[in-house]
C-alpha cells in the first residue's frame, strides 16, 4: 500500500503524540520548541529508513535508524553517541517500536512481535509508572 510521506506523518503523530510523556494536559507538544524533536524534525529519513527494511528483526529497523537517521541528526555526536537517547529524551528513539509498527501498518506490513520483549533491543521504551500498592497488616 503505497502512502504519502505527508500521511505517514500524521498516522505517526496519531499514534505517538497521544502516548508521548511531553504532552501537556491540554493535548499539545510539551516541548519548549516542538520542531525540535527528532521524530518530527527527521520524519523524511525515519520513514524512509524503516520503508527499506524487510524483517520481523527489530535490531535492523535499530540498526537503519541508527546508519540514515541519527547518522544526520545533529544531536549525535562523531562517535555515535548521542546523549538525548541515552537520557531517553528523543521521541523517535524512545517510540521506535510504535513508530515502526505505526508505518508498517499504514502500508501494509504486519510485524511478527512474537519473541519480542524490548529487552536487550537498545531502544528505549516507556512505560506508565506502577501503581503504588501498600500493604495493610
Amino acid at each position: 500500500m503505497e502512502r504519502s510521506l505527508a500521511d505517514l506523518e500524521v498516522l505517526v503523530r496519531n499514534r505517538i503524540c497521544s502516548v508521548c510523556t511531553e504532552r501537556t494536559i491540554e493535548g499539545r507538544c510539551g516541548l519548549e520548541q516542538p520542531s525540535s524533536c527528532a521524530l518530527f524534525r527527521l520524519f523524511p529519513q525515519v520513514a524512509q529508513a524503516i520503508q527499506s527494511v524487510q524483517s520481523d528483526d527489530i535490531q535492523q529497523y535499530i540498526e537503519a535508524i541508527r546508519r540514515n537517521v541519527c547518522s544526520v541528526c545533529a544531536e549525535q555526536a562523531g562517535d555515535g553517541s548521542c546523549e538525548s537517547r541515552q537520557q531517553v529524551r528523543c521521541a523517535m528513539d524512545a517510540y521506535l517500536l510504535l513508530v515502526v509498527d505505526a508505518i508498517e501498518e499504514a502500508t501494509g506490513k504486519t510485524f511478527d512481535r512474537r519473541g519480542l520483549d524490548g529487552a536487550g533491543s537498545g531502544v528505549a521504551t516507556r512505560r506508565p509508572p506502577k501503581a503504588a500498592t501498600s500493604t495493610v497488616i
